[in-house]
């Protein structure tokens, strides 16, 4: 029983190491095409990314047209996202961090914010067929 648990506890932190300690390359969203039945406008897709954040606890700002910002508070951490958008797709851009272990040289983070990027993602979209029905 011993053998079992020093394997065990081997392969454990040999996978710890291996992944980096919960850390991963930044997921950006580059230009995720709009697809949608009904034409919609900049402002249509300001609303939906406003609404698809506001189901997710996203504080989103609107900067410029086409142009939002996206912030995210979560116990001690903090993401920042640019949002970028117009009839035909958007993007969502890492802008800052807090507390999330950003490593600028290597382009990692921590692996909860690829999940809430890809969460935000989807809320968009979601909302994005809402808006076109």
């Amino acid at each position: 029983m011993k053998n079992v648990l020093k394997v065990a506890s081997a392969i454990f932190l040999g996978l710890f190491i291996l992944t980096g300690c919960g850390v991963a390359t930044v997921y950006n969203v580059k230009n995720n095409p709009v697809t949608s039945e009904k034409k919609l406008t900049k402002q249509d897709m300001y609303k939906a990314i406003y609404a698809a954040g506001a189901t997710l606890g996203w504080k989103i700002t609107k900067v410029k047209d086409g142009l939002a910002q996206g912030q995210l508070n979560l116990r001690k951490h903090m993401a920042l996202v640019d949002i970028s958008y117009n009839e035909k797709d958007y993007s969502i851009t890492y802008n800052n961090s807090l507390n999330l272990n950003y490593d600028k040289e290597k382009g990692t983070i921590h692996n909860n914010y690829n999940g809430w990027i890809l969460n935000l993602q989807k809320a968009i979209n979601t909302q994005i067929q809402l808006l076109s029905m």
